[in-house]
Order: C-alpha cells, then sequence, then structure tokens
C-alpha cells in the first residue's frame, strides 16, 4: 500500500469517527478527545484536518449528498409525501446522518450557517424541482405565478426550520426537536400548498 492509499484510509477512518461522534452526540456534544477515541492519534487528525468545525462539515457534506442522490434514485409517483418517506427511509438505513442533518437544517453551528447553505445547495435544489413540478399541477388562484408560489414555498419552508431554532426550543434535546419537527412537516406543507380555508 502506498503513502496516498494509507493517507487516504486515514482520513477515511477520522471521518467515520466523527460522523459517529456527531451523529451520536451531535456537533456541541462531539469533541476532538472523543472523536480521537476511536484509535486516532491526535496529530494524526490535525495533519488532514484543521478540527472540529471542519469534520463537521464534511460529514452534513457527505449527508446532503447521499441524501440527495438517494431520493434522485427513486422512482416512481412524484409528492411530498412520498419524498418525505423516502427521506425518513433514508434515514432509518442511515441513522447517524440524521442528527447531522437535522442539525444542520435546524440548529446549524455558530459560524457554519453559510458554509452549510453553500453545502446543502443539491439538496435544495432538489426540493425546489419537486415544489416546482408539484406547482405545475396546481390551479393556481388568479394572478398568482408559478414562480411567486415557488418562492412562497421556499419563505415558507425556511420559517418552518427557522423556527425550531427559536426559544421556543430553547433546552430541548435535539432528538425531540427532530421529532417535533417530522411531526409537523407534512401537514405544514399540506397547509402550505392547498390552504386551511374551504372557499
Amino acid at each position: 500500500m502506498n503513502q496516498k492509499e494509507r493517507s487516504r484510509l486515514s482520513r477515511e477512518k477520522i471521518i467515520a469517527a466523527s460522523l459517529q461522534e456527531f451523529g451520536t452526540n451531535g456537533f456541541r456534544g462531539t469533541t476532538i478527545n472523543a472523536i480521537c477515541g476511536h484509535g486516532i492519534a491526535k496529530g494524526l487528525l490535525y495533519h488532514n484536518f484543521s478540527g472540529k468545525e471542519e469534520l463537521f462539515l464534511l460529514c452534513a457534506e457527505r449527508c446532503f449528498s447521499n441524501l440527495t442522490a438517494y431520493l434522485r434514485a427513486e422512482k416512481g409517483e412524484e409528492s411530498l409525501s412520498r419524498a418525505l418517506r423516502l427521506r425518513e427511509q433514508f434515514f432509518r438505513e442511515n441513522p447517524l446522518y440524521a442528527r447531522v442533518f437535522f442539525e444542520a437544517i435546524l440548529q446549524p453551528p455558530p459560524g457554519l450557517r453559510q458554509d452549510i447553505k453553500e453545502i446543502r445547495k443539491e439538496f435544495d435544489q432538489f426540493n425546489r424541482a419537486l415544489y416546482a413540478r408539484i406547482i405545475s399541477g396546481l390551479e393556481l388562484r388568479e394572478g398568482v405565478t408559478a414562480e411567486t408560489a415557488l418562492a412562497y414555498c421556499e419563505l415558507i419552508q425556511d420559517m418552518f426550520n427557522c423556527y425550531f431554532n427559536s426559544p421556543a426550543y430553547a433546552g430541548w434535546d435535539m432528538r425531540d426537536i427532530m421529532e417535533a419537527h417530522e411531526s409537523r412537516l407534512e401537514t405544514m406543507l399540506d397547509f402550505m400548498l392547498y390552504g386551511i380555508a374551504k372557499e
């Protein structure tokens, strides 16, 4: 095995240990010492990575990339309900990614918000395209364009996600926040698209 391959394997071992820690304990509950507790020398970790922030971003990047690829690979009826079921299935199959995903979306670590925004671009594009296809099948109210409706959907989605970073959820455990988010998401999306008032 040459040096390049040894270096790649060392990096992968560090990333795997990081995912184990971030996926179990979250960003705030993970330390470099905990990551090194997986049989990794601290000097080796710092030789390959700048620290905890870079490692979290790498784990988040893999999470968003793998989730988006998973959603795109599944063919069938396109609906928000189906997309949510597929996402749920992905996290059942990859449980360590769930906490990384929800922390990145709902309560991004301090100073990493902009980096996470860049990392999730492909995932956001997937969601935007899904919203656009669903909107194209709706009869819109007079004066409402498809572009306006799409912008509204994205705004409501962002506001909904930001709510879970509000004082209302201060002190909550991340697993409880994830559960609260998921239990309300489908209803919120249904209201967003189809309204709450009967004409």
